[in-house]
């Protein structure tokens, strides 16, 4: 069998008129950072094509410059055998081509249909005719399972829902290239299936999809073909037939990666983190006496479908909001009225669900944002006065370690880095911090099979030094393979506590889930 991890540099030779895009030679380069270099995809009309890479390895560049966000500095693009100029996205909806981006452009004051029909709205004597457009929206939401308030303000729908939005708008401009870049990095198990049933009835309806995902199951799950990025430069291209998931991981980094998480036996210790009878009341009462401990030496798994109170769970305790009434302690010490730097100071390190709005300074370099929370330290000021010259030492430390890859190092700018590396430079700084409670919210959101493979030996590093660790995901692989014990919440309340130490299943964990079991210590019949 031909070794995948070395597998030739030039593209499929197949017929040039079955092709809808063909991106040619495309080099793109940002300063120093070659991000694409001489890089050929080829997308058939009708499939499922997967686009595959480290983070970093160039993967949304080159789909960005299919966008027109980005213009290429050499190569061309064809659409139907005919090369064209894409110099916007304007360009690139003309030609049909649409995308969902992995960071939303949602405009979050706007109702859902407002931003489904922002650029291309009907006016009938001055006036936008919404009902026309209202229909269209429902109608293509019921089509495909996307269910969707079209009267919801996005700033108060689930990150899921974004996602649905985002989909819609592209459905709704009749687009027939399909551009989704890591399209499930926010969705529920369940929102994830719908979404891959979603796309197969694209392609089955003509339309051609591009698909960027770090998920192999996905992969082989609904792609016809799979094209790999490294460092930028063209591996190669395969049939998923004829693959599986290991031969794609070995293409993509270039080495054999383990799949599975290699830790032993917990040996829980004292309490750190102690949750009492927390409750929260917003609209609607969103936490209901929520009550847990987490002790040193073991991982516990918050799981649960998105939007059970998950998030607000992890915001109350890491001092983001005020909670209506309960407590938190850490360390025995009451937190509930502290602050988040009083938090961060006195042993609690927090990796975000959502890194730009609470992980990273996306205008401040890299340097800046991995001192975020210690540049008051002696470590790194003296009289007021930043010591530089140790900030840097500090955090170039931290990208090697970490593998954090921008185009000018610890310069760049936050927001100029791939989803993935602004995530494993939070990542870095959070569990480099000094800490006896790491809360970790979806950790591996986004990112390649060699950085989680990575992160997950970090955090059971981390448990076996005697942190404790609260984990959230929404991923039921990681849930079972990293947690010691699982608490499943549904509708704001814990409905099962679960030993994991013989790993539980997914039919268990997805009745607890959709609020079909509940433990009688929760208040339901079931036994342990």
């Amino acid at each position: 069998m031909q070794d995948l991890a070395n597998a030739s540099t030039q593209p499929c030779n197949l017929n040039k008129e079955n092709y809808v895009i063909e991106m040619r030679n495309i080099t793109k380069r940002f300063g120093p950072l070659v991000a694409n270099d001489n890089v050929t995809l080829q997308l058939k009309r009708g499939e499922i094509h997967a686009l595959l890479g480290e983070n970093g390895a160039g993967k949304s560049t080159l789909m960005n410059s299919l966008f027109g966000i980005y213009h290429p500095d050499e190569g061309e693009i064809y659409k139907d055998g005919k090369a064209v100029k894409i110099n916007n996205p304007n360009d690139a909806t003309a030609l049909g081509i649409g995308m969902v981006h992995q960071h939303f452009k949602l405009v979050e004051v706007f109702s859902v249909l407002d931003n489904i029909i922002l650029g291309v709205e009907n006016t009938k004597l001055g006036f936008l005719a919404k009902k026309q457009a209202r229909k269209k929206v429902l109608d293509l939401s019921k089509k495909y399972g996307l269910n969707v308030d079209p009267d919801a303000r996005v700033e108060n729908i689930t990150v899921g829902m974004q996602q649905r939005t985002e989909i819609l708008k592209m459905l709704y401009r009749d687009n027939e290239v399909l551009i989704f870049d890591e399209p499930t990095a926010v969705l529920t198990p369940q929102e994830i299936d719908e979404l891959m049933q979603i796309m197969k009835n694209l392609a089955k309806e003509g339309k051609s999809i591009l698909f960027i995902t770090h998920k192999f199951n996905e992969i082989m799950a609904v792609a016809d073909r799979c094209t790999v990025l490294r460092k930028g430069k063209y591996v190669g291209t395969v049939n998923i037939a004829d693959t599986n998931k290991e031969s794609l991981a070995a293409m993509m980094v270039g080495r054999e990666v383990s799949f599975s998480v290699q830790k032993g036996n917990s040996q829980p210790g004292e309490c750190v983190l102690r949750v009492q009878d927390l409750c929260l009341k917003q609209k609607k009462e969103v936490l209901k006496k929520v009550s847990f401990e987490v002790r040193r030496g073991e991982i516990v798994c918050i799981a649960g479908i998105d939007g059970n109170g998950q998030t607000e769970l992890v915001h109350a305790i890491t001092g983001l909001i005020q909670p209506t009434s309960g407590a938190v302690y850490l360390g025995g010490e009451n937190i509930t009225n502290k602050s988040i730097r009083y938090r961060s100071t006195h042993g609690m390190s927090h990796i975000p669900e959502d890194r730009h709005k609470h992980g990273l300074v996306l205008e401040y370099s890299l340097e800046q944002n991995m001192v975020l929370q210690r540049y008051f330290e002696k470590e790194f000021q003296n009289l007021g006065f930043i010591k530089f010259k140790k900030v840097r030492n500090y955090a170039n430390g931290l990208i090697q370690q970490f593998d954090v890859r921008s185009s000018e190092g610890v310069i760049s700018a936050a927001g100029s880095l791939s989803g993935g590396n602004q995530q494993k430079a939070i990542i870095a700084r959070e569990m480099d911090k000094e800490h006896d409670l790491l809360v970790a919210v979806q950790p591996t959101r986004g990112l390649d099979v060699g950085a989680i493979e990575y992160i997950h030996t970090q955090i059971v590093k981390s448990r076996n030094e005697g942190k404790a660790v609260l984990l959230v995901s929404l991923e039921l692989d990681e849930v079972l393979d990293l947690s010691d014990r699982i608490l499943v919440m549904y509708e704001g309340q814990i409905v099962a506590s679960l030993d994991n130490s013989t790993k539980r299943s997914y039919s268990e964990l997805g009745l607890y889930m959709s609020g079909a079991k509940r433990q009688k210590q929760y208040g339901g019949k079931d036994d342990e």
